[in-house]
Order: C-alpha cells, then structure tokens, then sequence
C-alpha cells in the first residue's frame, strides 16, 4: 500500500489527492478486516482486539462519500485503469458490511479472512488480495499471525502478537500461573523495523495487549543481606524466619451492595467461583505461614476457605462481625512452624456507648515458634499476631480511635510477659487510613494529641473542611467505664476484690441480723411457740439498715490525662508507601479509580535515637527482623490494568507480604 502511494507522487496535484485518499481508505478498511471480531473467522482461530461496528462502517463511508467520492467518480474514466480499479476496490471495501450481507456472503468472507491469515502466518505471501487488487511489494517488518482464542473469561482480552513476540515468549494455560513467572526481557530497540521513507507518517499495526501479570509485576525486595542502624546484617546468627500476608479478599455480599463501585469490571471477573480460584492459587503461589484476612464472607468461610487453607496445611480461626453483617476477619497459621498459646476475638461493640456502637472486630492470637530439632536445645519468643478491619466512614475518627485503643488493649495483654515487657508484635490489617493521618502516626509514634481535633482529620481519608459544622474530638475520647485506661491498658484495680471479700465473710452477714428488715415480721408466717412468737430486740448501738455504699462495688479509679492517648508496643510499618524508582506513593487499593493506601502490616521494632528530629520516631531492629517484602504498586500501573479488581487481582485490595526473622537463643 506504501508503494502504491509512492508511485503516485508522479501524477498531477489533483489526481494525487485522490489516489491518496484512495489508498487511505483501503488501508484504512484492511486494517478494519485484520481487526474483525471473532465472529467472522471460522474455526479455532479470531482476530482481537474487536473492530468497529456497523455504526463506524457507516461513519467511514459517509465521511468517504463527503471528502472525495463526488470527485474521484467524475474523473475515474480520464485517470489509468488502476486508477479507476482502486477507487471500486476502495468503494467495494467499504460497503463490505458483514451486518448488510446474506448468509452465503458471510461465509465467503470468513473464508478469504481464514485462508489469507493462514497464508500470512505460513509466509506464502505478504499480502493477501483484495477484490482484484494489484499485489503490493513486501515491507520489512514484523508478521503478524492468529492467536488461538481461549474458552475461559481471563483470556478475554488476548491480541493478535508479532511473529517475533510468539516467538520469544511461551503462553501458560493459565495466566495466574504466567503472573508469577520470570518477567520476560524487553526487546532491544535495535531489532526493531526502521521506517525507510522520510517525510511520511507510518501506520502502525493494531496495539498489543499487554498481559496482566506483566503490568501487575510485583517485585520482591531482600533486605537479608543489608546492615542495619547498628551495622549488623540480618542474617547474624541463627534466626527462625517466616512470611505473613495481609489480604483484604473483598466479600461478595459488600461488592454487590457497592455495585456502584464496580461498574468498570467484567462481570465474569466479579462472579465469586472465578475470584475465589484466583484468591486461592495467589495464596498457594506465596505460601505464606501466617495468613490474616479481612472482608472474608462467613458462609464462604465455612464452606470453601477454611476447608481449602486446612488441605493446603492451615489452622483457621474466624471472627464475625457484630450484629447482622456476613463477614469478618480470619487468621490462619500453618501448625508445622507454630503452636497456638491462646486466641483471643475482639469485638469492639459497646452496649450503651454511641462512641463505640459499631460492628468491626478484631483476632488476636498468640503463637509459640516451633524450632527444628537439629537446632538443639535452643527458645524462641512467642509471636503475638493481630488483625482488624477498622470502620470505614471517613467522618468518624473518633470510632476509629476508640476501636484501635480497644485491640491495642488486647495486644497489651496478649503479648506482655513475666517481667512486664512485650513479645514480638505483629499488627495488620485494613485500618481505612492514609499514611501520615493522626491515625497512622499513633500507632507509629505511640502518642496522639487529640483535644479539638476535627474527627474527619483522624484518618485523613477525606477533606471536610469546607464543611461548616464539623465533630471535633473531646477529652476524654472514651469514658472510664470502658475500662481502658489512656495507655491502651486494660484497667485492673484490687477494689472489686475487696469488695467480694466484704460481701461473702462471716462479719459482713451479721451486721443484717438486726436491721430493719430483718426486725419486721413476715407476712403469715407461722406461730410457733419458742421460734416465732418473739420478736428480735436490737442491741443498743447497732445500726438500723446497712450502709448503701458498702454493698456497691467502687467505680474504676485511674488517671486520664488531658487530650491525649499513648501505647507502649513501639510499632513501625513494614512499608514505606512511596517508590522511588517511580517517583509515585504507593496504593494498596483504587476505589473509583483513586488510588490510596489503607491496608498495614506495622511490626515491633526498638526505638533509638532521632538526632536533631523531634517530629518521628526512628526505629531499629529488635527481636523480629524484617528480611524483605512483596513491592506495592503505583496509581499509574494499576489504571493500565484497568483498575481493581481486574481478570488477574481477583480483590479490590492488594495483598501485603513480609518476611520476618527471630532471634534464637540459648536456654
């Protein structure tokens, strides 16, 4: 087609400008043939992506027909044969509408596309002929050959490769098992086609569609081998090292009440048989050892999850939420590596407390490190792991406080040993806030000063400042009865106990022998002589009714400090959320399309010195090291994946994965 339009550069300005609209036309219709859907070719074999539809035939033809058709019929009989034939063949071309002919043309036409793409890729020819067209001479460049089109909805989006491409990679059965595979090498620009005509545009075949486990491509990043604060490599000495994922699964039951949210999806790739394959080669593929989820649906808990991760080696333990939600949050382990000291759920439902009348719940579980008998006589700490869903509503921080102070209490308690100090800790989870919010920095700093601190601020999800009434965070953030102090800790008081003392010992119950109920004679009781006929006669200076205040318990006592809350777990994130290499923060979620981190996995760290800093904390490694993490992605790479969730991330949130290592120690 390029040599055609060379060859009229010869001919008079007038009968160029048709020749070349001519031949764009043509062009134009032979590259709406090469892309034709799938429906048009017989056999095993279709072209994608789909081409245009009846509708953008008509449009071309009618543009055709306004542009130059008027001029190129009223001159066709004065212009050389080829002239007259490629203005008809670029006419008939356009006509062609597969939508406008019979049964029997159909079938003509499906056949000429079959035989000519069979001859393209056997390299018979390098073009086929088109209603008596001349042959045009061959250019150099990549063939282009039919790829066989899958049954199955994840190959929905497959295209028609180069030659070269078919070649130099090999295609999985399916594309879940390709994603984890070694990312193939780019192609040198060198072996690329050099254009040779200067001064013309070249036309460029159709795009190729990039598959999802390449745009997705998650590295892993080792810090194994890097020193840290204290110069000390992570692999000194001998550890007990493990992998924990963190994976918000997206229940079913809450993408179709937030329909809305998914309109840009397939919906073949929403249907939960399809997601839950891909959820399950992801965690099969990983393999972590610690498995904490959150939005797990509970009749997709009992009957395919928990029944799945116990083949593939897990113990499972599952919290509902309160109430009547369908989901909650589950933490599996793998018994071969650890032993279960206790569990503990989380509810964070108060009767009573409209601060803290919501349905989010929590799993704390403390496990024992099991060490490999060729190790000898050696100990490992225990490993405290928890995972939450906290709310979501961007308005109400002051809930998300009051549901993070409660689980902070519980890992307090879970993981404080003997002498006071703390286990390894591990928290995950998806707390619906944005890195360096108030919410964030309390967890990784340990304090927060909230007095007057506007509740859409705590989570920083959203900016309601234009608003103008707006909550504002008062002291105390939680009443005294809750039983938490403004550390996190549970309260604990000798009161009670006292009191149960009192109510049950021999001095307590005589001072009820004579008081004034116990002076009144019951109605109809019995006359007997020497047992009911006298009436008991109180001793002077005995009371005549027991004192209120004695038979209550006393409310819990403890200091609160003025607008501001602590904890003590020194925590730090596995994730920086930002990547270098791409200048862009990091996302572990996309909701209509904005991209946003809310998903964590924060570890125990020791804190050291911060130089000149006052404004964050620096943390070095203590017991539990980090040796290395599955790299988050930026808000660019997943729009060219059309999003979450798409055909290869079966979730709306990306799983988080770390890997940990524990000092051992001599006994």
């Amino acid at each position: 087609m390029i040599a055609s339009c060379l060859c009229y550069l010869l001919l008079p300005a007038a009968r160029l400008f048709r020749a070349l609209s001519d031949a764009f036309f043509t062009c134009r219709k032979n590259a709406l043939l090469a892309k034709s859907s799938s429906t048009q070719v017989e056999g095993d074999f279709a072209m994608a992506p789909r081409g245009p539809d009846q509708e953008e035939c008509e449009g071309l033809l009618q543009q055709w027909r306004e542009e130059g058709s008027s001029q190129v019929l009223s001159t066709s009989s004065e212009g050389p044969l080829v002239d007259k034939g490629l203005a008809q063949s670029s006419l008939a071309l356009l006509m062609d509408n597969p939508g406008e002919q019979d049964a029997a043309s159909e079938d003509k036409w499906s056949s000429r596309q079959l035989s000519d793409l069979r001859r393209a890729e056997n390299l018979e020819e390098p073009f086929p002929e088109v209603l008596g067209e001349e042959p045009l001479p061959e250019v150099e460049g990549p063939m282009w050959a039919a790829v066989p089109m899958q049954t199955g909805p994840q190959y929905a989006d497959c295209a028609v490769l180069p030659m070269g491409a078919l070649a130099a990679e090999q295609w999985e059965e399916d594309p879940a098992v390709v994603a984890w595979s070694i990312a193939p090498e780019p192609m040198s620009q060198e072996e690329a086609p050099i254009w040779p005509f200067d001064g013309l545009g070249q036309l460029q075949p159709p795009p190729v569609e990039i598959p999802y486990h390449e745009i997705l491509w998650r590295e892993w990043e080792d810090f194994s081998t890097q020193p840290d604060a204290q110069g000390l490599e992570a692999g000194d000495g001998p550890q007990f090292q493990f992998t924990l994922m963190s994976y918000n699964i997206l229940a079913q039951d809450l993408m179709q009440q937030s329909s809305e949210l998914y309109l840009h999806c397939h919906p073949d790739i929403l249907n939960w048989n399809y997601r839950f394959a891909n959820l399950m080669q992801e965690f099969q593929h990983w393999d972590p050892d610690i498995l904490c989820l959150q939005e797990v649906q509970e009749d997709h808990y009992w009957e395919q999850l928990e029944p799945s991760l116990r083949m593939m080696g897990f113990t499972c333990f599952y919290k509902r939420r309160t109430g009547c939600k369908t989901d909650g949050c589950a933490v599996c382990y793998k018994p071969t590596r650890f032993r279960l000291l206790c569990a503990s759920p989380v509810e964070y439902f108060r009767p009573g407390l409209e601060l803290l009348n919501r349905d989010n719940v929590g799993l704390v579980l403390l496990l024992q490190p099991l060490v490999p008998e060729g190790l000898g006589q050696v100990s490992v700490a225990p490993l405290c792991v928890a995972n939450t869903h906290v709310l979501y509503n961007p308005r109400r921080g002051d809930v998300k406080l009051a549901q993070m102070a409660i689980l902070l209490a519980e890992v307090d308690k879970v993981a404080r040993l003997s002498d006071g100090s703390h286990c390894p800790i591990i928290l995950c989870g998806d707390l619906n806030s944005v890195p360096d919010s108030p919410l964030y920095n309390f967890i990784r700093d340990g304090e927060l000063q909230y007095h007057g601190m506007p509740a859409w601020k705590v989570s920083g999800q959203e900016d309601f400042s234009h608003q103008l009434y707006q909550r504002k965070l008062q002291a105390p953030l939680w009443p005294s009865s809750l039983g938490i102090t403004d550390c996190c800790q549970y309260f604990t008081s000798c009161h009670p106990k006292r009191a149960e003392r009192l109510k049950y010992s021999r001095d307590f119950l005589l001072r009820f022998r004579f008081c004034d109920i116990a002076c009144q004679r019951p109605v109809g009781l019995v006359l007997m002589e020497g047992v009911t006929d006298t009436k008991p006669e109180r001793p002077a200076g005995w009371p005549q009714s027991v004192l209120e205040e004695d038979t209550l318990e006393p409310e819990p006592v403890f200091p609160r400090t003025v607008g501001t809350i602590q904890h003590c777990l020194h925590l730090t994130s596995v994730y920086t959320h930002f990547l270098p290499q791409h200048g862009r923060p990091e996302v572990t979620t996309m909701p209509l399309g904005l991209g946003t981190t809310v998903d964590y996995i924060f570890f125990s760290a020791e804190s050291c010195e911060n130089g000149n800093r006052t404004d964050r904390r620096l943390y070095q490694d203590g017991t539990l090291k980090l040796l290395g993490r599955l790299s988050l992605l930026s808000e660019e790479i997943l729009w060219a994946a059309n999003g979450l969730p798409n055909p290869f991330c079966s979730s709306d949130h990306l799983c988080l994965l770390a890997s940990f290592g524990m000092e051992v120690t001599a006994p």
